[in-house]
């Protein structure tokens, strides 16, 4: 196995599983966020890039027109990462975030004359970001989130602020450090940029989503602003006047939010669910009647969760009677037509082996950013029913790495009622009379899912010559609300297995069920990898059914449920997953957790962690390896420094790059042919 800390020096070539993670981890160019003209005729999206050389994300906003009469050009340079294009009422202007201002750390946000002659000018300049940019209808007034730090942060440095006083939970949150002391807030600006942004949710309270009222004098977000939200998990739509009192629309019955208001001004469409103190649900499309206060669940008639672990889109109006929404299906997610008044079950609008990852529809039209799996995301339009691929942002790309297809499979419950969806990727240059090692792969969550989008693990592990295979077992998202909740605990109130019960039959059925059935796949040479929820189950795995692995990855993983309940950024929710908490019940948290079985653990491991990972804190990582190292076994521990949770995803180019290639040569190591 290479020395990856060396890898850059000019003395120490990088390895071929180093080469092979960067060009496909560095050649990436996807589109995202589109938003629509008004009129319905332009795009504005983003493209994002991976610049390796300077080890950064890059971002820049592009237009299309939506009947592909000109090609798709760029708006802007990238250099400042340039984000979240939103179009002004008229579709003369559109608004863009960006890093343009001289300090460090400070987000801007800008205004771009359409088909006008004009400079860009700067309405906003946020110390600590810029999110939900979103226009007023009579295009005066630009409302938008940002941080609003305690002045502790104008310090010198950490030895001259004052200490912080804690009296709540969620206090940090991975990726962003401390939140407490800089809560997001609801902000306001004039969109002539003639005067200063306005705070108008001060306090300690946390704000998400922005929607407009139709005549300009409010917005609409969503918040837990009571006294006891961090005991109830409960958040709330809230009416936040330009001047006036803010005021609840809900009422700490559940978890409402991305809200957007109807063409007549009269209702409320959001995302949520009624109980806040049961996770996983099946997140629904609700409709609100301002005059009233009464709502409803319109999308009830479809029983699949309607916000997607690709991120949550507010549903659209397509006018008073209609909505679009984005649902997960069994591996794929895809628009759906939602009746206002619940009247009939959602009607798909978009089909096939794909996955809408963000959308927009105004005027007639449809702008889509699509991923299947052996293509990135790329942009479409939709419309009259037609549909239009716009952009071909990954062909270059495609021909050099040239990404694999897989095979969708099914596999039976071991109680035959239900059936496993599963996937399994052939490798690179296969030759279907030879045998090849596999890795079985395990997402993270655990309501989440694997599916038809590009998937930059599985093309690394295809290109590296393992079989890849992957599943949703129960626990997941994508299916019907019984199906996610299966996993729940044993004596909540809607009582599962708990973790490592059916999600582990699943798997495993998955795993036998592919040796079965495909020959090429060499019993002998089994690795599993998995991060977060996935490493859970991937010390799980190594505890109880170790033998059935020559080697496991467990990466960023949950391995003791007890101190992961007071040590985690989310601490003391994972109540609502396991029906009692770790004071209650010890016992019960004890037993679902893997450390308890650790003297089990025979089977060679990987651990990797982030040093910065505040969702399952790098001490998860320490006393897996602590064990194991004092029992004498066989594993090997990364740590990557200045990383989160998401260092898979989103961490540095380099440091992604680098734990590809610790993946790669680990399990060709060990599984090697004996």
């Amino acid at each position: 196995m290479s020395d990856v800390s060396n890898v850059q020096a000019s003395n120490h070539p990088p390895s071929n599983h180093a080469v092979l993670a960067e060009r496909i981890i560095g050649g990436v160019v996807t589109a995202a966020s589109p938003a629509l003209s008004p009129d319905g005729a332009q795009i504005a999206f983003v493209v994002g890039k991976v610049d390796m050389v300077k080890n950064k994300a890059r971002s820049e906003v592009w237009v299309a027109a939506t009947d592909a009469s000109t090609a798709p050009r760029p708006l802007t340079s990238g250099e400042k990462n340039d984000s979240q294009p939103t179009w002004s009422p008229d579709g003369r202007s559109l608004a863009f975030v960006s890093s343009r201002s001289e300090n460090k750390g400070e987000a801007t946000l800008h205004v771009l004359p359409m088909g006008l002659p004009g400079e860009v000018r700067t309405i906003a300049i946020m110390k600590d970001g810029i999110d939900d940019v979103a226009w007023s209808p009579d295009g005066r007034s630009v409302a938008f989130t940002s941080r609003t730090r305690h002045e502790r942060y104008d310090a010198e440095d950490e030895s001259w602020q004052a200490p912080r006083k804690i009296e709540r939970f969620f206090t940090q949150l991975n990726g962003e450090g401390w939140i407490y002391d800089r809560p997001s807030h609801v902000y306001v600006v004039a969109a002539d940029g003639t005067a200063p942004p306005r705070n108008l949710t001060p306090g300690e309270f946390q704000h998400s989503g922005i929607g407009w009222l139709a005549d300009s004098s409010a917005v609409i977000t969503s918040a837990a602003r009571h006294d006891t939200w961090d005991f109830d998990f409960a958040s709330d739509l809230y009416l936040v006047p330009l001047d006036g009192e803010i005021t609840a629309l809900t009422h700490q019955t559940g978890n409402y939010h991305a809200a957007r208001v109807s063409p007549d001004g009269r209702r409320v469409a959001f995302l949520g669910m009624d109980d806040s103190r049961t996770d996983p649900q099946n997140h629904h499309v609700g409709v609100l009647t301002l005059a009233t206060g009464e709502r409803q669940w319109v999308s009830r008639g479809l029983d699949r969760t309607f916000d997607s672990v690709s991120g949550s889109v507010a549903p659209v109006w397509l006018d008073d009677d209609t909505l679009l929404s984005c649902a997960e299906d069994r591996g794929t997610s895809h628009l759906y037509r939602v009746s206002a008044d619940g009247s009939y079950a959602p009607v798909a609008v978009s089909t096939g082996a794909r996955w809408v990852k963000s959308w927009d529809a105004r005027s007639g039209s449809v702008a889509m950013a699509i991923s299947s799996v052996d293509r990135t995301t790329e942009l479409f339009a939709l419309r009259d029913g037609a549909e239009t691929q716009l952009t071909h942002l990954g062909a270059a790309y495609a021909a050099v790495v040239k990404p694999q297809s897989w095979e969708r499979f099914a596999v039976p419950t071991t109680d035959a009622t239900l059936e496993i969806d599963a996937w399994i990727m052939r490798p690179v240059g296969f030759d279907a009379t030879k045998t090849y090692p596999m890795l079985l792969n395990v997402h993270g969550g655990p309501h989440t899912q694997y599916g038809e989008t590009f998937f930059d693990e599985a093309q690394m592990q295809a290109a590296a010559g393992f079989v890849v295979l992957m599943s949703n077992p129960r626990g997941g998202s994508g299916r019907e609300q019984s199906w996610g909740q299966a996993i729940l605990g044993p004596k909540h109130k809607h009582p599962g297995t708990g973790w490592g019960g059916v999600d582990v039959d699943d798997v495993l059925a998955v795993l036998d069920a592919a040796l079965a059935r495909y020959p090429f796949c060499d019993p002998d040479r089994v690795g599993m990898i998995g991060g977060s929820y996935g490493g859970y189950m991937a010390t799980w795995l190594a505890a109880h059914h170790g033998s059935r692995f020559r080697a496991i990855c467990s990466e960023r993983a949950v391995n003791n449920l007890i101190s992961e309940e007071w040590s985690s950024d989310i601490g003391s929710v994972f109540q609502v997953e396991h029906g009692t908490t770790h004071i209650e019940d010890p016992t019960e948290y004890a037993r679902m957790s893997p450390m308890t079985y650790v003297n089990d653990i025979h089977t060679p491991m990987l651990i990797i962690h982030s040093e910065n990972d505040l969702r399952c804190p790098m001490s998860q990582a320490e006393e897996l390896f602590m064990a194991l190292r004092l029992l004498r076994r066989d594993v090997t521990f990364y740590r990557f420094p200045g990383e989160t949770h998401e260092l898979s995803r989103s961490g540095s180019p380099v440091h992604r790059r680098q734990r590809g290639e610790i993946v790669l040569d680990y399990f060709t190591d060990k599984l090697a042919p004996r």
